[in-house]
């Protein structure tokens, strides 16, 4: 074996016993019996395949806290379902490693078949109640990145005074905010899902909107500057955007750079549109705040 295979072998085997650790953490935050089973039955897997590797490379490997930990606050903040989803992201990955070398290492195939398993597996673990109302939570912070980002675009060249602008937006945002969460209310009872409650539902969509709307208007209440403050409030909208599209792509297995790419366009494209007309009525009608 030369020392670029090797180096390959080793870092699978490396994350092989990652992996077992993580599925073991995972498993004691599972709530479900069976799926506490499910859990520890893979983390065994992982193991074994571990053991193969330290077979070939006869050497003894760590786990590597820094990983656990980053599965361990991901699960934590954003679900069971959201952990393994990414968990599941690594294997894919490891699955071309296994398909280089299996003319080599025949015994791989096994290994291979054992990993693509696991999503078969864990099909009823990733209905994660968090994702039973991303849908709500991705309606308040689209309607308020689309809005508000146009709002505070158009106020700025309106009335060039920061505090006036942030001020307005955070009141426009406070009402806007009750009327997304009764749409939320509304849209989770047209759902089909039994398992969304509408008030929830309501409740996710109304804090996602304020909450969006609060980070877009601190650049302009906390600085003097308006073009600062309209550059800043760009800024926290394309990161914004960047998080909760990771969020979902991860989630719901969807592409990242299309979903962030359709959102960040859109949202540019209204801030820059409302910009211009922003500075039509300002020169219309005179408007020196």
């Amino acid at each position: 074996m030369n020392k670029a295979l090797f180096q390959k072998v080793l870092n699978q085997q490396q994350n092989e016993i990652n992996e077992h650790f993580v599925y073991k953490l995972l498993a004691e935050k599972a709530e479900d019996e069976e799926n506490k089973k499910i859990l520890n039955q893979i983390a065994e897997e992982e193991y074994e395949h571990y053991l193969f590797w330290k077979s070939i490379t006869k050497k003894e490997l760590e786990p590597k806290k820094s990983v656990i930990k980053k599965f361990e606050v991901l699960a934590n903040i954003f679900g069971l379902s959201f952990a393994l989803r990414l968990m599941e992201k690594g294997e894919e990955e490891a699955g071309n490693f296994y398909a280089s070398i299996a003319k080599e290492f025949p015994e791989v195939k096994k290994i291979q078949a054992d990993e693509e398993s696991h999503e078969d597996k864990l099909i009823g673990i990733l209905n994660d109640y968090r994702l039973l109302y991303a849908g709500a939570i991705v309606l308040g912070l689209n309607d308020a990145l689309v809005e508000f980002t146009g709002t505070l675009a158009g106020l700025t060249f309106a009335f060039s005074n920061n505090k006036i602008i942030g001020i307005t937006g955070l009141i426009m945002g406070v009402a806007a905010s009750l009327s997304m969460a009764a749409l939320g209310y509304l849209a989770s009872k047209e759902d089909m899902h039994e398992e969304t409650n509408p008030i929830t539902s309501a409740i996710y969509t109304g804090t996602a909107y304020i909450f969006t709307v609060t980070l877009l208007a601190l650049p302009y209440l906390l600085q003097p500057n308006p073009y600062l403050a309209l550059a800043l409030m760009l800024l926290i909208t394309v990161l914004i955007i960047a998080l909760y599209t990771f969020y979902i792509s991860i989630a719901k297995n969807l592409s990242f750079k299309r979903r962030f790419l359709e959102m960040s366009i859109i949202s540019i494209s209204v801030s820059v549109i409302s910009f211009g007309i922003g500075t039509i009525i300002k020169n219309t009608f005179n408007i020196d705040v």
